[in-house]
């Protein structure tokens, strides 16, 4: 092939790629013009359809930002559930350990735990911030000797009763009159709202969390009507701030029953009924049958005072509810959902009043259907 043909090739496809350049600006530059207007009006959409692509896709990832930051927020995350923490009997779990060990003996606690302060005392014992293996417990020690019974008896009960609803034990010694048990630093349930004021804990103060730790404490209650031990009643519970005392709160803002001094039975097959102690009750948070029936003109005689059974544990849900739902944004609306239920436990008569299961069923259907409408709101925001 000459050298003149190879220049009038590629001359011709120089020009045919020139042309092919000017034919993609013209319609620009002459957008009004007939045919070049409407290869402008073909090539508009190709060159607009990516941008139109490029601000939709920001958009998108912005409204699913929005949707997981308002689902966190509004509607509070499962905790994990605790059923990876069981022992068998006699054995504990507690914290990142990764297998189970024996209760300590009495000589592992006279060596191995070291008491730091003391951070809790009451009738029957005195509790000590403690350390174990350069882990924080708790150690409780007999206040006194008159109170020895019903020591042991919250020993025995904390031994039978090991469940993720009970303050997990570590050991005992009965010779020294030594308890020891996993420490939860936020306290007590007399706590809530301290701890939740401070800012750290300001993302679980919702209605959602304090919905939780209501469910918490009716299936603590439901468990203590059912458990392995036979139907046991809270006695400890003659006022809030007494009944807010046997439980902890975890470090996720669950509950812990922790204080089992007074948990007597009901037993209906041999009729047997309780008494919360042997003085007389007063006031409205404890149910209407722990109170002297017989009027001020009679003095107060224990042998007189009637019996009851669990229902009056029932009578105090709704108060101790009221307490954990606090006054955040939307507790009122939790409040209405669960008047129906609250004004059966009120009952003036024990055996009309529902069943721990039958409030514990509403909480949770409560809990699921305003989450649900949380959730459906949400969405309908984006």
């Amino acid at each position: 092939m000459s050298p003149d043909w190879l220049r009038i090739k590629r001359h011709g496809l120089w020009e045919r790629r020139h042309r092919a350049f000017r034919m993609n600006l013209e319609p620009a530059e002459h957008s009004g013009m007939g045919g070049k207007a409407q290869n402008g009006s073909r090539g508009a959409p190709r060159r607009a359809l990516p941008a139109a692509l490029g601000l939709l896709l920001p958009m998108a990832i912005l409204n699913a930002l929005l949707y997981l930051c308002l689902a966190w927020v509004f509607i509070a995350p499962p905790r994990s559930a605790p059923a990876s923490t069981h022992c068998p009997r006699g054995h504990f779990r507690m914290g990142q350990m990764k297998n189970c060990s024996p209760w300590l003996s009495c000589e592992e606690l006279r060596t191995e735990v070291r008491p730091l302060k003391r951070v809790g005392e009451g009738a029957v014992k005195r509790v000590f911030l403690s350390e174990w293996k350069e882990r924080k417990v708790a150690l409780s020690r007999l206040t006194s000797l008159e109170m020895k019974d019903d020591f042991l008896h919250g020993l025995q009960m904390l031994k039978g009763l090991q469940s993720k609803h009970v303050v997990t034990l570590l050991g005992y010694c009965e010779d020294d009159n030594t308890i020891l048990t996993e420490y939860h630093p936020l306290g007590s349930l007399s706590n809530l709202e301290a701890m939740l004021n401070l800012s750290k804990y300001q993302n679980v103060n919702t209605w959602q969390r304090r919905l939780q730790m209501a469910v918490d404490y009716v299936s603590i209650i439901h468990y203590l009507h059912h458990s392995p031990l036979g139907t046991r009643v809270m006695c400890d519970s003659s006022d809030l701030p007494k009944t807010l005392s046997q439980y902890l709160l975890t470090s996720n803002f669950s509950l812990v029953v922790n204080d089992l001094d007074a948990l007597p039975l009901v037993n209906r097959s041999s009729r047997t009924l309780v008494k919360c102690g042997h003085r007389e009750l007063h006031g409205d948070f404890v149910a209407p049958e722990q109170l002297w029936p017989y009027g001020e003109d009679t003095p107060f005689d224990d042998d007189l005072m009637p019996s009851y059974d669990e229902k009056i544990d029932i009578w105090k849900i709704p108060d101790v509810s009221s307490f954990l739902l606090g006054h955040v944004e939307g507790s009122d609306m939790v409040r209405f959902h669960l008047f129906d239920i609250h004004k059966a436990c009120k009952s003036q008569t024990p055996a009309e009043r529902p069943t721990a299961q039958d409030i514990l069923d509403t909480y949770k259907k409560v809990l699921n259907l305003l989450r649900d409408t949380v959730m459906s709101q949400t969405r309908e925001m984006l």
